[in-house]
């Protein structure tokens, strides 16, 4: 059974333009406006309630080794976290809807707190910035891969000495366009990488299988399941914060998360900016394109083959 958990979170992101905050913290509300949340619970999800963030503050005297609102940032991470394990530890699955990218600081903490999970990163980017490949390390949603397997520094890569949140070899990012400027970096590290121009049509399939046999190698517990919707291509989806050309389209998406979902011990759903879709028009695509690709978790007919009991 799903649990919807919002975790309207800004705090990864860098401001849209002096003076301002993102619009991610809106994606819940916007989402559920859309239709979403009573969707999912006419077939049988719950709502989890909320994990607010701190204020969101652009400061100027941010320290030589620290992301903008870090400590805020540390601080939802470990509330996140909290409210995961106890998710988990009930037996549902977790649909926690950003919210910004640094959400996947709390999915490891809580996964790391309890065993040995893999990660399914599908992400239009790899948001693989770090220290070791950048001198420009800011802003966390576009480094949370590469915080999440231990690159980043120990303060947002190791909160509470649990770092890493996941083992790069249990690792798979799926989705960043081919012209990614960490792309042979995250080749040679992580267990497995396909771009967007891999997920189309027959190669989706083998894509999803290769990343779910890598999430769950080594005798993985199981694995968390991260979506940043500008996977999707601009045509479609251009109410993100950074959209880019080549992405997948809607009915691949739904493809996808059919494919990976079942299987996940929790999804999170990042990086929609209501501030961008004045119509709500993107908000009722996305709120479709979840339903459809969930409806394993509470339809058995379409829940895929060896999805997780009670799922």
């Amino acid at each position: 059974m799903l649990s919807i958990l919002s975790a309207p979170t800004d705090l990864g992101l860098r401001p849209p333009e002096p003076g301002a905050t993102p619009g991610t913290s809106k994606a819940p509300e916007a989402l559920r406006e859309a239709g979403l949340h009573d969707r999912l619970v006419r077939r049988g999800a719950h709502e989890a309630g909320v994990v607010l963030p701190g204020r969101y503050v652009e400061s100027a005297d941010r320290g030589p080794r620290e992301v903008r609102n870090q400590a805020a940032i540390i601080d939802h991470a470990r509330r996140v976290a909290a409210r995961i394990a106890d998710l988990i530890g009930r037996g549902t699955t977790p649909l926690v809807l950003g919210g910004d990218c640094s959400l996947l600081l709390g999915a490891g903490l809580a996964l790391r707190r309890s065993g040995e999970f893999g990660l399914v990163h599908v992400d239009g980017h790899t948001d693989f910035r770090h220290p070791g490949n950048s001198t420009e390390c800011a802003s966390l949603a576009g480094e949370d891969l590469a915080a999440a397997i231990g690159l980043h520094w120990p303060a947002v890569g190791d909160i509470d000495a649990l770092g890493p949140y996941f083992a790069p070899q249990r690792t798979a990012h799926l989705g960043c366009r081919a012209d990614d400027e960490h792309l042979t970096e995250v080749r040679g590290l992580l267990g497995a990488v396909v771009t967007a121009s891999g997920l189309s049509g027959a190669a989706l399939p083998h894509a999803a299988e290769q990343a779910r046999r890598t999430a769950l190698s080594g005798g993985a517990d199981g694995y968390w399941l991260h979506l940043d919707v500008d996977v999707l291509d601009p045509v479609h989806m251009p109410a993100v914060d950074s959209p880019d050309p080549g992405g997948i389209d809607p009915d691949g998406l739904v493809r996808l998360l059919r494919a990976l979902a079942p299987q996940a011990v929790g999804i999170q759903v990042t990086v929609f900016d209501p501030d961008l879709d004045p119509d709500g028009r993107y908000a009722r695509l996305l709120a479709d394109i979840l339903d459809d690709g969930l409806a394993g978790y509470t339809d058995p007919a379409r829940a895929a083959p060896g999805a997780r009991p009670g799922a």
